[in-house]
């Protein structure tokens, strides 16, 4: 299992990227949000350049926004890794063509009560599926354990393909016991609201 370390609610977010840095976390989970599709917003287009810039992790951007092209556009020559949005969406596949184009890998993101066969129309197109375990655009929020059964039926969706599997929210060294099956933890409040970033990330590998 890999970690993907999310700054959500950092207030100083430039000593938490040097702080991540020195880590062997292996993902910046970078949450965009607009303040449409989730009411809270997040970081300007600048602002997440400037993270990128400075973190050494692998980006693993979540765009939890109603027009994930206005920020593919932006942001097409950034070094993202994974490109992951909202299945909830209009027009998924175009936006998942748009993604293509621009050579990042792409995640398609699933509400927790969002009905998961939406996400059999995309299967053979999608390089990861992120599973949201709390309802998304807050942080320390509780797992919710309706999604240990959601994952199993995803993994069955998935089959053979070559799909990872991420879990985000609520996930610490007791939840992320439930979730032994998936590829990528996201992770935030667990690891940021300590201030040794690397202890936290340990109790979660052992």
């Amino acid at each position: 299992m890999e970690i993907s370390v999310s700054l959500l609610k950092e207030s100083n977010i430039d000593e938490a990227i040097e702080k991540l840095n020195t880590t062997n976390a292996s993902y910046f989970h970078l949450d965009v949000m607009d303040g449409n599709f989730v009411s809270n917003t997040s970081y300007s287009i600048s602002q997440i350049k400037n993270m990128i810039k400075k973190c050494n992790k692998k980006i693993d951007a979540h765009f939890m926004v109603n027009d994930p092209i206005y920020y593919l556009d932006k942001l097409k020559e950034e070094k993202i890794e994974n490109f992951t949005f909202h299945v909830e969406l209009d027009d998924v596949e175009s936006i998942i063509n748009k993604v293509k184009e621009c050579n990042f890998k792409v995640g398609l993101a699933i509400k927790p009560n969002t009905n998961i066969n939406v996400l059999n129309r995309y299967l053979d197109k999608i390089d990861l599926i992120l599973v949201m375990s709390v309802e998304p655009g807050y942080g320390g929020q509780k797992f919710l354990p309706s999604t240990i059964s959601r994952l199993n039926d995803i993994k069955s969706l998935i089959g053979n393909r070559n799909i990872k599997l991420a879990v985000d929210g609520g996930i610490n060294d007791d939840t992320i016991k439930l979730i032994s099956n998936i590829d990528i933890a996201v992770v935030g409040s667990y690891i940021t609201n300590n201030q040794d970033y690397q202890e936290q990330l340990n109790k979660l590998l052992n």
